[in-house]
């Protein structure tokens, strides 16, 4: 099958049943998506290029249509996929977001899947939000991502210690919460809250993240009553060995971003040639050690350009 008849909702449906997971990078800084496509291609992997409304808000990717517009340039089917990552109904700064606006404005723009972030909301809210958000994908061809339980990560000012969070169990998704909310809302993918933490903006933004772990056996739980792919947000910084067996159970696309927006960031004030290179080099870790994502493609059912040894 050639790469422009399998969606998105076909590729991550594809890893979900071969027990694999499509990565997906952030973009913060536009000269960071070419390395990142680069060396999806030279792996012969896939991933989902993306952006969060936080990365044009308070990074450097400029605008939804900026980010389209390089990925128009840059972007390769046969390895990716454009994606919009967390547009909340409620910012990190507790400001209410029209998020049904920008994303309408991706749709419309070209982006191929989307996330809607109502975990700031109540439940009732967040099912609402996101059936609104699913229903407006699916009327475009589109598959949706919501996100149940919080988590943390993307608020300003500091966290709790992250030992207290996973001992108080604080913003986890439950499962028979994430059942009903699966049914109400018609979501394709589900992000979930099993001790995964953001780094985007947390006071330890500079700083190696936290070595995160995750509860497999809520994860397990939440995946026998979603019924559906999951998402592992905040994807750096966990163990190798932690993700490997959530994939295994559950989730089908982990998301990624203080592993590649830190070797760019601490090499851009050389130059942007060395903070790509630095890009890359880490990206060609993630894909062939830390993910064993080589040949990924393959898996999916994408034709690939070719391995690079």
């Amino acid at each position: 099958m050639s790469a422009d008849l399998l969606s998105s909702r076909d590729l991550v449906l594809a890893a979900w049943r071969a027990r694999t997971v499509v990565p997906g990078f952030n973009i913060p800084y536009l000269p960071m998506m070419e390395p990142v496509v680069r060396a999806l291609r030279d792996t012969g992997s896939f991933g989902f290029i993306m952006v969060a409304r936080l990365e044009w808000e308070k990074f450097q990717a400029g605008s939804l249509a900026a980010i389209r517009k390089e990925y128009g340039r840059v972007g390769d089917p046969r390895h990716t996929r454009l994606h919009l990552d967390h547009v909340p109904a409620i910012d990190e700064d507790q400001k209410v977001v029209d998020f049904e606006g920008v994303i309408r404005e991706a749709i419309a723009l070209g982006y191929e899947s989307v996330m809607v972030d109502g975990s700031r909301l109540p439940l009732e809210g967040n099912m609402a939000a996101s059936k609104a958000i699913a229903d407006m994908a699916h009327a475009a061809g589109l598959p949706a991502e919501a996100e149940l339980g919080a988590v943390m990560g993307h608020e300003a000012g500091p966290m709790p210690s992250y030992e207290e969070l996973f001992a108080s169990g604080r913003g986890f998704t439950d499962p028979e919460e994430a059942a009903r909310f699966v049914k109400a809302t018609g979501i394709d993918w589900l992000s979930v809250a099993i001790g995964n933490v953001h780094g985007a903006i947390s006071a330890a933004r500079n700083l190696k993240k936290v070595e995160a772990r995750l509860h497999i056996e809520r994860l397990a739980a939440i995946s026998r009553a979603a019924g559906i792919p999951l998402v592992l947000h905040g994807g750096t910084g966990i163990a190798r060995d932690c993700i490997l067996d959530a994939i295994r159970n559950g989730i089908a696309k982990i998301n990624i971003a203080t592993a590649i927006r830190q070797p760019y960031e601490a090499a851009a004030g050389r130059s942007v040639a060395e903070a790509q290179q630095a890009v890359y080099d880490t990206m060609i870790g993630i894909l062939r050690s830390e993910l064993e994502l080589e040949g990924l493609a393959a898996t999916l059912g994408v034709k690939p350009q070719g391995v690079t040894p």
